[in-house]
């Protein structure tokens, strides 16, 4: 379970750099690889904390 977290905050913030290294478009007026960096860091938090929840809810269980 812990290699499949790291994987999925991994992955897509490091394999997509190259596809997404641009200043255009802005969006919310930032570049889009600063507002690419902004939206995973969050989501990753995000899917992190589920993950958390989700792990501490199976070991209660057990």
């Amino acid at each position: 379970m812990k290699i499949v977290v790291w994987l999925l905050s991994i992955i897509p913030a490091v394999g997509s750099l190259t596809v997404i290294n641009r200043i255009e478009p802005y969006i919310f007026g930032l570049p889009f690889i600063v507002f690419w960096a902004t939206m995973w860091l969050i989501l990753s938090s995000v899917c992190l904390y589920i993950c958390s929840i989700i792990q501490d809810k199976e070991e209660a269980n057990e």
